[in-house]
């Protein structure tokens, strides 16, 4: 081997250490920024090149830098505190009303490619479908059936955002608010009600009574001595009370002695 070869060889293998010295540090680099933690609670939707290609599951995983990209999706039921919202019902009563919205992710993917903002969607979808819902029925309807309301809310909402990879669990309407004047005026009506009520169960408390009575006058009019056993016991019940009543004990007959001698 002449000089000039053992010069090349010599200078090729000296590159060779000198890329591996800096390419073994690069590579660790490299490998410990595509490690990316998924939590337990999240899912990852991995792009590669700008396509959509894996649901990555919790633990580490890799994402190529520059070459791949992610988001992370938490798939925990979320509450959505729907603001107050006018609405008028059927029968043209301008109300107040609030609700809140249980939902979780069931499609990562969905969730991301489908919709911008998931969130803000299922905040805008509930508002929307509530004054709807509230405007097909009477305000008693929505007073006494709030879970009826509720139930065809969840319906809706949960048929338009199935297609966002969200699943509704449940709608609850918070408060109902009323116009002051139409408090004022349930409150009377509520009121006379009850006076209405009152009047008929002492309306029928006599009517009872009265029954009661007859019966047992009949009873006694039929009963040969029930008359005198009543009276008796009528005289022991005032006997009992200590007071300074003096009972004057007249026969029948002798009154009957008197009215025939008036008559004369």
């Amino acid at each position: 081997m002449d000089n000039l070869t053992w010069l090349r060889y010599n200078f090729f293998n000296y590159l060779i250490l000198i890329n591996m010295e800096f390419l073994v540090p690069l590579v660790v680099v490299i490998l410990l920024v595509s490690i990316k933690q998924i939590n337990q609670y999240q899912r990852g939707v991995k792009f590669t090149l700008g396509k959509f290609s894996e649901i990555m599951e919790p633990g580490w995983r890799l994402v190529i830098p520059v070459f791949q990209s992610y988001e992370k999706v938490d798939v925990r039921t979320k509450a959505v505190d729907v603001p107050d919202q006018e609405a008028i019902t059927l029968d043209n009563i301008s109300i107040g009303i609030n609700a809140v919205i249980y939902y979780k992710i069931a499609d990562a993917s969905k969730a991301i490619i489908e919709v911008e903002n998931f969130y803000y969607a299922i905040s805008q979808l509930a508002q929307t479908t509530m004054r709807n819902i509230v405007g097909t029925v009477d305000l008693d309807t929505l007073l006494r059936s709030r879970d009826m309301i509720a139930e065809k809310i969840k319906e809706i909402v949960d048929k338009s955002a199935d297609e966002w990879g969200v699943k509704v669990e449940s709608v609850e309407l918070k408060d109902v608010r009323l116009p002051d004047d139409l408090k004022r005026t349930m409150a009377k009506e509520a009121e006379a009600e009850r006076e209405k009520r009152a009047i008929l169960i002492r309306a029928e408390a006599e009517l009872e009574s009265a029954e009661n009575m007859g019966k047992a006058a009949d009873m006694l009019a039929n009963s040969p001595g029930a008359m005198h056993l009543r009276t008796l016991q009528s005289i022991n019940d005032i006997s009992s009370d200590q007071s300074n009543t003096t009972i004057w004990m007249v026969p029948i007959e002798a009154l009957r002695a008197l009215e025939a001698l008036g008559k004369k």
